[in-house]
């Protein structure tokens, strides 16, 4: 016994602790102003069909989408989102996960894809720039890790892979303005 009361045994349950781990996401999803999936990655094997992951998308629209706070505990797992426009932007960890971590990678998400869309981030854009957002979630989270919570560093990212795309296209372009200069100064001479 202690002054402040009986002493944990580490035998007890309460006092069990998980091993920490990377794999801290479960789930990133979009939604739209009705509940329906725009975008959605899920990391582990807690709803395996597609059936039950939009059944507990539902859910979780349901729950969320007429409140105003940001962390919601649902099923066994802590879901932090935003909302913007006509879309909710959803990260899903388990029950013991640590709140401010999911929050990184939500508030990481949406800058990411504001700067992306120029600042429209809504539905409409979002859906005429698909690749690029699964490319800023890529980014973000691979298989449930976090690699990055920095959004200036997922639009460099990004920006490079942009600009490898369109290197090959760029060269071609400077290729054909090369000829043409040589062709106009041939005739000029």
């Amino acid at each position: 016994m202690t002054e402040l009361g009986p002493a944990l045994l580490p035998s007890q349950p309460c006092c069990q602790l998980q091993e920490p781990s990377l794999y801290t996401i479960k789930a990133v999803f979009i939604l739209d102003h009705d509940g329906h999936r725009l975008l959605a990655k899920y990391y582990d094997d807690m709803f395996p069909s597609i059936k039950e992951q939009m059944n507990f998308e539902k859910n979780v629209f349901n729950k969320t989408s007429r409140t105003e706070s940001e962390i919601a505990f649902f099923g066994g797992t802590t879901v932090v989102y935003k909302s913007s426009i006509d879309l909710f932007l959803y990260v899903v960890g388990s029950s013991q996960e640590n709140e401010l971590m999911l929050m990184s990678v939500l508030t990481c998400l949406f800058e990411s894809l504001s700067h992306m869309l120029r600042k429209n981030v809504e539905k409409r854009w979002l859906l005429e720039n698909m690749d690029g957002a699964f490319l800023v979630l890529d980014e973000i989270v691979d298989g449930g890790v976090i690699l990055e919570s920095d959004p200036q560093q997922v639009i460099q990212k990004i920006n490079f892979r942009a600009d490898d795309s369109s290197l090959t296209e760029q060269s071609v372009a400077q290729v054909l303005q090369s000829a043409k200069e040589q062709i106009k100064w041939s005739l000029l001479k």
